[in-house]
């Protein structure tokens, strides 16, 4: 037997046994933000639900820094064993090629399951005399480079990109290292617009600290059925994406794949966590979309659609 055969042979042989006894200890599941956001939330509310199917617990680790990216590294060079996986989401599976990343977004990651599509609200400080987006087209063009438009992720400064593209305005971006101080900052009055998910808009948009303008979303979601999307507010095209998924590092076993998805699908078919994540603005991928084949192709999607748009904006970090 050649040492080509003989590793290829040692590598099934401690995949197999791997996949046998999985999972015979806790689970770490990273979450790439810091405590408090949406990411963190719904990774809790996660690893709760799978560690019946699983049985074992799931932990929950915040690694922040670098939009996610840093979060990545480390999974990207985790054993393929199933005990440290984490939960993506755009700015993590597909923008972060903004930040000069030591890993490869397509090769280096194995896809386990997609869990939410999440609307993208942009929302404005409470007292920004627009209650629309018609209205808001029509303050910016009466007020060039007077509004404020937060840029605390890559899919923001994007979608903010695309709206003064549509419509011939100008908005003046301010940087910010994540959506809490964003927020904080906003209920202050001190910036005028934001792009973020609905699990974290609505709770402020409903204690009446900050106005919805819009979703950017293709259509209406059922979670905020009320509020009408780009198109509906007279810029066509102006969607941001959002979602929630979980990958592991290459090369997997697909046993050990297979029982980390069927854990989190028996977790989105429970009624209290469509309730949950409902409650949060987010709305529960369809079954057929759950699959690790699906996510792989849904990536790969979203990738090609968006990287050709990042680029030719010339996206950096600041």
């Amino acid at each position: 037997m050649t040492k080509g055969m003989a590793a290829i042979a040692f590598l099934l042989c401690w995949g197999t046994a791997v996949a046998q006894g999985f999972p015979s200890r806790p689970v770490t599941l990273i979450s790439p933000f810091p405590p408090g956001g949406s990411t963190d939330t719904t990774a809790r509310i996660m690893a709760d639900a799978m560690k019946g199917p699983l049985g074992q617990t799931v932990v929950v680790e915040n690694v922040g820094g670098a939009n996610g990216s840093i979060a990545l590294a480390r999974v990207a060079r985790a054993a393929p064993d199933g005990y440290t996986i984490d939960i993506g989401q755009w700015d993590t599976h597909v923008g972060a090629i903004i930040y000069p990343i030591s890993f490869d977004l397509q090769r280096d990651f194995t896809p386990i399951g997609l869990m939410s599509i999440n609307p993208q609200l942009l929302i404005a400080r409470k007292d920004f005399p627009a209650r629309d987006l018609k209205e808001l087209v029509a303050y910016a063009r009466a007020n060039p480079g007077r509004v404020t438009f937060v840029e605390q992720t890559a899919a923001a400064k994007l979608a903010g990109i695309q709206m003064m593209q549509a419509t011939g305005t100008t908005v003046e971006f301010i940087p910010f290292r994540g959506a809490g101080p964003a927020m904080t900052a906003m209920i202050g009055g001190q910036v005028d617009l934001m792009l973020l998910q609905a699990a974290a808009a609505l709770p402020q948009a409903r204690a009446g600290n900050v106005k919805v303008i819009a979703n950017l979303s293709p259509k209406r979601s059922p979670v905020v059925p009320g509020v009408p999307t780009a198109d509906e507010g007279g810029i066509p095209g102006l969607y941001a994406a959002g979602w929630f998924a979980l990958f592991g590092p290459r090369g997997m076993p697909k046993e050990v794949v297979a029982k980390l998805n069927a854990a989190m699908t028996a977790a989105l078919a429970e009624p209290r966590i469509q309730a949950r994540f409902a409650e949060l603005g987010l709305e529960v991928a369809p079954r057929e979309q759950q699959t690790p084949e699906a996510l792989a192709a849904f990536q790969k999607a979203e990738i090609e659609k968006w990287w050709p748009v990042i680029k030719a904006a010339n996206i950096k970090v600041q």
